[in-house]
């Protein structure tokens, strides 16, 4: 909890299938931390969009009756599995059925990337990318949604310039950015460097670490024990007055891009995911009682 002497704190949430594969767990886990904030990606292994309308409706009561609100539904659209060269109509009709879903849900904001290149040379793959996602966005509007794209797989997903002149092309308030604060580790550029450019156009956080490894394998670890530079970028955060959501992503036994090669994934971890969140708290109280008042009063107009 903040005091009065200290910016607003942002809201903790956590992405529940990264504390278990079935809802009930994931509500159990965040219970246990004493949160009541959710993204949903999958339960029981089935992404939101593809789940039947039964199981849809006991996953939206179950969620409604614990007292727990969705932050933010993390979509496959533009994602790892959906190459700039593959079928368009898969993210239309995504979209489609989470405009329903979320609307139950009580959210609007959807989780997007900028697909793969799938082969294709820059120029092509960026016209591509710019010309589905301004179709997506609007569809989004017509819906009342908001589509935060993710600095992960995909053409804006690894620059900050190629993320500007995404948002500035598409222009609209359907389109704003979601920042990953472990991304950079495994696609090559310092996450700090690239939220100082994007930090106003952000509308809501993962939250992750990584480590580089043997022959530059990347690893997971407990946020800001790595080198993504997790404590930095929360500390940009908060001056600035960021207070959406830090969704908790930990990738520490489930790592759901793994099924593009056919790797076993993993599941979630309930004590993993409370001692995730449990840094997070204590990393969130450090940066934001590290804001100078000054620093405060700017970020807050």
């Amino acid at each position: 909890m903040s005091s009065a002497h200290e910016p607003p704190r942002p809201v903790p949430a956590g992405i529940g299938d990264e504390a278990a594969p079935g809802l009930d767990g994931q509500l159990a886990a965040l219970a246990e931390l004493g949160w009541n904030r959710l993204e949903l990606r999958t339960v029981d292994a089935v992404p939101i969009a593809e789940l039947d309308e039964r199981a849809f409706d006991r996953a939206a009561r179950g969620i409604r009756e614990a007292g727990t609100d969705v932050v933010a539904v993390a979509s496959r659209i533009g994602d790892w599995s959906r190459p700039a060269t593959g079928d368009p109509s898969l993210d239309l009709t995504e979209l489609e059925v989470l405009a329903r879903r979320c609307a139950v849900l009580g959210t609007r904001l959807v989780r997007i990337m900028s697909y793969p290149s799938g082969g294709l040379a820059e120029p092509a793959w960026g016209r591509r990318v710019r010309a589905r996602l301004r179709e997506l966005v609007r569809r989004a509007e017509d819906a009342g949604l908001v589509l935060v794209h993710e600095n992960c797989a995909g053409w804006a997903g690894e620059s900050a310039e190629r993320a500007l002149e995404l948002l500035s092309e598409v222009d609209s308030p359907s389109l704003r950015l979601l920042f990953d604060t472990g991304n950079g580790v495994a696609h090559g550029y310092r996450a700090p460097e690239m939220l100082r450019a994007l930090v106003g156009h952000v509308a809501h956080v993962h939250v992750k670490d990584a480590v580089t490894g043997p022959g530059g394998e990347v690893g997971y670890v407990l946020p800001g024990t790595g080198e993504a530079g997790v404590a930095a970028c929360l500390g940009l955060l908060a001056e600035h007055g960021y207070t959406g959501a830090l969704s908790i992503e930990p990738h520490l036994h489930l790592r759901p891009h793994l099924r593009a090669s056919g790797a076993d994934p993993g599941r979630g971890d309930r004590a993993a995911f409370v001692a995730y969140g449990r840094e997070l708290e204590r990393l969130v109280a450090e940066q934001w009682c590290a804001v100078p008042a000054p620093r405060r009063a700017e970020g807050a107009r």
